[in-house]
C-alpha cells in the first residue's frame, strides 16, 4: 500500500493517508472519459479494487449469516439531498466486511463521524462535497446518456465541477479538528498552484470573455423593436484575454507559416492543457467519493434508526476482560424490513465468555445474534452499532454461524454438515474471537448432541472467545448452570410476560420451556386446527367426487 506524507492525498479513512485505488490505471480512465470515450463504471471499478486497511477478519465467515450486503444497502443510505444507496455499493460491502486491524485507524474514523454527527455545519459541506462529486461522476461517465454536440462544452463542464469541489475542500472544513482536516490542507496546497490559476482563468474566461452595454427598445406589446450595443469592455486581466490587434497578427502568423487553426480548435488545446495540469488532482477524488460514502451511509443509518426512535452510538472501546452492557440494542436487519425492532439490554461480567441462550422459538434469539454480530462488526469499523450505549472489545476474528437450509448436493445428512459446521468453526477461530453459533447440534438426537455440545463449549473456553450459542436443550444447558464446571460459561433466557410470551428482553438464567404449544397455537397446528383442516380436505374431494 503508497503511503504518502499529507496532505498530497485526501484520504479520510486512515490517520496517515494513503493512495488506495490504482494511480495509473484510474489515471488512464479518466483521461478516457474527459476526451469523450466510453468510460463505463470509472469510479466503480477503481473503488471495487481498491487496496484496503490490513484486516485478520475474514468476509466469508460471517458475511452471508448477516446479510451484510443487505444490510449496507438498506441501513446506509445517504441523505445528502434525496435519500439514495451508494454509489461505490461494492466498495462499502468490503470496508464493512474488513475492519482495520490497528486501533489507531477505527479511532480516526470514530473522530470523523462523532464531528460530523455533532456539527451541522460540517455534515452540510460534507454533503455538498458528496452532492458535487456525484455530479462530476455523472459527467465524467456520462452516466444519464445524453450526447452532447459540443465536446468542449462538456469539458468545460467537467472542470467547472472540479473547481467547485476542490473550493468546497478549501473552504468548508477550516473549522474542523478531526482527520476532515485532510480536505482543507489538501485542497489549499492546490489552490496556491500555477494548475489551479489556469483553471479559474480559463473558467472566468469562458464565462465573461466581455461585458456589454446593451440599449433594448421594447414596444407596447411586450415584444423587442430594438437593441443597440453602447460599449464593449473586454476582461482584459485574463491571461486568457488578448487584444483583437493581437489576434489578428496570431492568425496571420499561423496562416503565412501553413498552420490552420479554429477558435473551437484553440479552446480544446487550452481545455487539455488545464485538465493534464490538474490530472493527478482530479484522480483522488474517486478515492474521496468512497469515504464519504462511508460516512454519510453511516449518518443515514443513525437518521434511519432515529426516525423509528431507536438510538445509537458510538461505542466505547474496552478491553477484553472489562464487562460488555449493550443497553437499547436492536437488530438493524428488522428495520431495515420495516419491521419495528424492541431494543433489549445485554450484560455479562466479562466480554471473554461463552453465553448459552435458550428460550422459546421465534422469541428472538437468532435475532439477538444478528444484532451483536452487526455492533461487533460495526464498532471496529468505527462507525454506530445499534444501541444506545455499549462496551465493545476489539476481537481478531467474526465467525457467525446460523442454521442453514438442506442442500440437494450435500454429501452428509444432518448431523454430518453439523460435524462439519463445527469443523470449519475451529479451523477459523484465533482466540478471542467472536463466535455466533444458531442451535448448536440440534441435526442430532438429544442425548448425542449434548455430548459433541458439551465438548464444543469446553473446547471454545480454551481460546477465550467472545461466544453466544442459542440451544433448545433446557435440561442439558440447566445442568451446565448447576455443575459450573465450564469456567466464564453463562446463561441468559428469553423473558416471558405474563401470558407466557416472549416479550423480547432477555435476562439470566435458562429457560423451562421452549413454549411449543404457544408456537403450534400461533401458527395453526393444534389438534382441533389440524382436524379442520382434515375435515374440509374431505369434504371438498367428496364433493370434487360425486
Amino acid at each position: 500500500m503508497a503511503v504518502t506524507e499529507p496532505p498530497t492525498i485526501p484520504d479520510l479513512l486512515h490517520p496517515t493517508p494513503l493512495l488506495r485505488i490504482d494511480l495509473e490505471k484510474t489515471r488512464l480512465g479518466l483521461s478516457l472519459a474527459f476526451a469523450g470515450g466510453v468510460s463505463g463504471g470509472l469510479f466503480e471499478e477503481a473503488l471495487d479494487q481498491a487496496v484496503l486497511a490490513p484486516s485478520s477478519w475474514q468476509p466469508a465467515a460471517f458475511e452471508s449469516d448477516l446479510f451484510l450486503r443487505r444490510f449496507a444497502a438498506g441501513c446506509f443510505k445517504i441523505r445528502a439531498g434525496r435519500e439514495e444507496g451508494p454509489l461505490a455499493a461494492n466498495h462499502l460491502v468490503r470496508l464493512l466486511g474488513h475492519p482495520p486491524s490497528e486501533r489507531a485507524v477505527v479511532e480516526h474514523r470514530r473522530a470523523i463521524l462523532a464531528e460530523l454527527s455533532s456539527s451541522a455545519e460540517l455534515r452540510a459541506r460534507a454533503e455538498e462535497l458528496y452532492r458535487a462529486l456525484r455530479r462530476l461522476r455523472a459527467l465524467l461517465e456520462n452516466t444519464s446518456g445524453a450526447r452532447n454536440w459540443d465536446p468542449s462544452r462538456r469539458q468545460l463542464d467537467i472542470l467547472l465541477v472540479v473547481k467547485e469541489v476542490f473550493d468546497l475542500m478549501a473552504t468548508g472544513f477550516v473549522s474542523s479538528r478531526s482527520g476532515l482536516a485532510v480536505l482543507g490542507a489538501f485542497a489549499g496546497r492546490l489552490v496556491m498552484g500555477e494548475p489551479y490559476r489556469s483553471l479559474s482563468d480559463l473558467l472566468r474566461y469562458d464565462e465573461r470573455l466581455a461585458t456589454l452595454n446593451l440599449k433594448v427598445a421594447v414596444g407596447a406589446d411586450g415584444r423587442i423593436r430594438g437593441f443597440q450595443v453602447l460599449s464593449v469592455a473586454e476582461a482584459a486581466d485574463n491571461p486568457f484575454v488578448s487584444p483583437p490587434w493581437r489576434r489578428w497578427l496570431a492568425k496571420l502568423e499561423l496562416f503565412a507559416r501553413g498552420y490552420r487553426f479554429s477558435d473551437a480548435e484553440v479552446m480544446t488545446r487550452l481545455v487539455d492543457a488545464v485538465f493534464m495540469g490538474l490530472e493527478d488532482d482530479i484522480v483522488v477524488l474517486v478515492q474521496l467519493l468512497g469515504d464519504l460514502e462511508f460516512y454519510l451511509g453511516a449518518l443515514g443509518f443513525a437518521d434511519q434508526a432515529r426516525a423509528a426512535g431507536l438510538e445509537v452510538c458510538l461505542p466505547e472501546l474496552v478491553s477484553a476482560d472489562a464487562p460488555r452492557a449493550l443497553m437499547g440494542l436492536f437488530n438493524p436487519l428488522l428495520l431495515m424490513s420495516g419491521i419495528q425492532p424492541v431494543p433489549c439490554d445485554l450484560v455479562s461480567s466479562r466480554l471473554a465468555t461463552t453465553m448459552l441462550v435458550t428460550g422459546p422459538n421465534s422469541g428472538g434469539k437468532t435475532r439477538l445474534l444478528q444484532s451483536v454480530g452487526l455492533t461487533q462488526l460495526l464498532a471496529q469499523c468505527g462507525a454506530f452499532i445499534p444501541a444506545r450505549s455499549g462496551a465493545v472489545a476489539l476481537s481478531p476474528a467474526l465467525v457467525v454461524s446460523l442454521i442453514q437450509e438442506t442442500k440437494a448436493d450435500q454429501a452428509e445428512g444432518r448431523l454430518g454438515m453439523e460435524l462439519l459446521r463445527i469443523r470449519d468453526l475451529f479451523e477459523r477461530l484465533p482466540p478471542g474471537a467472536m463466535v455466533l453459533l444458531d442451535e448448536l447440534c440440534s441435526g442430532t438426537n438429544p442425548s448425542e448432541g449434548e455430548e459433541i455440545f458439551e465438548l464444543v463449549v469446553e473446547m471454545l473456553s480454551k481460546l477465550a472467545p467472545q461466544a453466544f450459542i442459542t440451544t433448545h436443550f433446557l435440561t442439558f444447558a440447566a445442568r451446565l448452570e448447576r455443575e459450573k464446571k465450564i469456567p466464564d460459561l453463562g446463561f441468559v433466557q428469553v423473558e416471558l410476560g405474563a401470558d407466557r410470551r416472549a416479550t423480547y428482553q432477555f435476562v439470566p438464567g435458562v429457560a423451562t420451556t421452549s413454549l411449543a404449544g404457544h408456537a403450534a397455537e400461533r401458527l395453526g397446528v393444534t389438534g382441533e386446527q389440524l382436524m379442520s383442516l382434515i375435515e374440509r380436505n374431505v369434504e371438498q374431494f367428496r364433493a370434487k367426487h360425486r
